[in-house]
């Protein structure tokens, strides 16, 4: 996709939607869950804590918190990473109580399981740059179901936007990434998915929707734009009300 003077305004004149695949494989932060306040506040406390004036903005969302650490402090060596990475996951860790589950999120994985009854086989899972601690405080207070074959940051060795996350969350559903549909929020998750095969949905909710534009299949402001249907063996992916 090519970005226009309003990219706002493809989410209502016209995109790739509605676009047909086996499953969705769905970004957790900024996607599912708005843990946006929180991943800043804990950021920003541990580079304050490391004496820099650098801070964490929408261009480090949806990477590993070790490959954000590499990129933003170069000069830290390993025994210093670890320490640094230990810290901001317990900080993020601790600080839960703000997180809000997205608009459209309840509903759509209720409609990708009722798509999993009627096709019987599993529909979706999430693909996370979190690790699984910190996944499973992030996602309990959400209330929502924890989807089998998931994949954390701890699973893979080279995070987003390297496709190795995505092209294993294809595999462990047994099927082919350019059968997936991705959600993301990212300019890193965004290239994750594309190089793993993927087709791409953009949800605009942490990164401005000119840079995510060019990368996506289609743009949403969030995931209640979107519904699922469903179609022979095929989950259809669509805009609400279309």
């Amino acid at each position: 996709m090519t970005a226009t003077s309003d990219p706002l305004a493809q989410t209502a004149s016209g995109d790739a939607l509605p676009l047909r695949a086996k499953v969705l494989l769905l970004d957790m932060d900024g996607t599912l869950i708005d843990s946006g306040p929180a991943v800043e506040r804990a950021w920003n406390t541990l580079l304050g804590e490391l004496g820099t004036d650098l801070e964490f903005g929408h261009a480090q969302h949806g990477k590993p918190a070790r490959q954000v650490l590499a990129e933003l402090m170069p000069e830290l060596d390993a025994e210093q990473l670890s320490a640094a990475h230990a810290r901001v996951e317990a900080l993020e860790i601790a600080d839960v109580g703000s997180i809000v589950t997205l608009p459209g999120t309840e509903r759509l994985l209720r409609e990708l399981d009722e798509a999993a009854q009627q096709l019987g086989r599993a529909t979706w899972t999430i693909v996370t740059s979190c690790t699984a601690p910190l996944f499973e405080a992030r996602w309990a207070t959400t209330g929502l179901p924890v989807p089998a074959q998931m994949v954390t940051a701890d699973q893979v060795s080279r995070g987003k936007p390297d496709p190795e996350p995505y092209l294993l969350g294809a595999r462990r559903l047994e099927v082919d990434p350019a059968q997936c549909i991705v959600l993301e929020d990212s300019v890193g998750g965004l290239l994750s998915g594309t190089e793993a095969g993927a087709r791409t949905v953009a949800v605009t909710s942490t990164t401005p929707a000119a840079e995510l534009s060019p990368l996506a299949d289609a743009l949403v402001t969030s995931l209640d734009d979107l519904e699922i249907r469903v179609d022979g063996d095929d989950l259809v992916l669509a805009r609400r009300g279309s």
